[in-house]
């Protein structure tokens, strides 16, 4: 701090918090005044830490990562592979510190990954999912500053059409499953078909999963356990196929190349990402196209909100059927004919 003689008078020109806090520059008439004011600043430095200058963090992003997967990620069904593609994104961005990371620079990095052939739902996937450390790491008081991606707004994204199987093509794929050198491909897609259940889910199967007439989801990606009720049939036939190809606990061998064989050879024009979700899809439209409750529907795919189970809800015959009777020229026509 200093006190200097001014034309005016003296002047007070001071840093209370130090090299980087704020800068004070007041002026009094009389020395003993502008050394009572110097004073006065010196005792609020310790009293309100709001005079402190911000200290820097020179934490590297990846660190940060790094805290958030030992404290929390692990303990999450993708936990490895979403530290995995966050570890890649701080690589990407030049290896930034906590300082110099902002909002900013992961939009240009955003930008950059899209010109590259990335897509939009991705990049709200990973900025959501980088959000969300910085959010878990505050809750952990790991972090005490403003979530740096915390304004920043995701891309909107115009919702894909969620495609599925009619009867014909359900039965050419199953055909060309069975077709398979793959002895289980074709009963995991038909417990999918059967139980709305994700492939990752139907071929981790275990034994003690399937009993009492029903199949049990266990770390599933929402966290949450399901069981769904399946049929004699579909039983007898897992548990025979688990007494002659099952692998200790595990009664599936790994599938997926089987399945993308299989979806060629029937020629099956789908999405791109949903290859194997097409069954889920399939269930789901299907049960719905069927006269399914929506809300039976939400339990069984284990939606943990509603919004995600009314995709499917257009497909129910009775679906806003009111719109055909309730318009002002149904009601105009009613009242004419009467």
């Amino acid at each position: 701090m200093a006190i200097k003689r001014i034309e005016s008078g003296w002047q007070v020109d001071a840093q209370p918090g130090g090299r980087g806090g704020k800068r004070i520059r007041k002026s009094f008439k009389t020395q003993a005044e502008a050394k009572a004011y110097d004073n006065w600043l010196r005792t609020q430095v310790a009293q309100d830490p709001d005079w402190e200058p911000t200290r820097k963090d020179a934490r590297p992003l990846r660190k940060l990562v790094e805290l958030w997967y030992d404290r929390h990620g692990r303990e999450l069904n993708s936990g490895e592979g979403t530290k995995t593609r966050l570890l890649a994104a701080c690589e990407y961005m030049g290896e930034p510190t906590a300082d110099t990371f902002s909002a900013d620079m992961f939009a240009s990095y955003r930008a950059k990954r899209i010109e590259a052939g990335i897509s939009a739902s991705n990049m709200n996937r990973e900025h959501a999912t980088m959000r969300a450390v910085f959010n878990e790491l505050s809750r952990l008081e790991l972090w005490t500053r403003e979530n740096p991606l915390g304004k920043l707004r995701q891309f909107k994204v115009q919702q894909q059409e969620l495609s599925f199987l009619d009867d014909a093509s359900i039965r050419t794929l199953l055909f060309e499953l069975r077709a398979s050198r793959n002895s289980g491909v074709e009963l995991i897609a038909v417990i999918c078909l059967s139980t709305g259940a994700r492939w990752s889910e139907a071929e981790r199967l275990t034994r003690s999963q399937v009993r009492n007439g029903q199949i049990q989801f266990a770390r599933t990606k929402s966290g949450r356990t399901r069981s769904v009720p399946i049929d004699d049939l579909l039983l007898a036939r897992i548990s025979a196929y688990a007494d002659k190809h099952g692998r200790g606990l595990r009664i599936f061998s790994s599938a997926f190349s089987a399945f993308r064989e299989a979806v060629e050879r029937a020629a099956l024009d789908l999405p791109a990402g949903q290859l194997t979700h097409v069954l889920r899809h399939t269930f789901a439209s299907h049960f719905m196209m069927n006269g399914g409750n929506i809300l039976t529907l939400q339990r069984i795919l284990g939606h943990s909100n509603l919004t995600m189970t009314m995709r499917y809800a257009h497909l129910s015959p009775e679906h806003l059927q009111e719109a055909k009777r309730l318009n002002p020229l149904a009601k105009m026509s009613e009242a004419e004919a009467a």
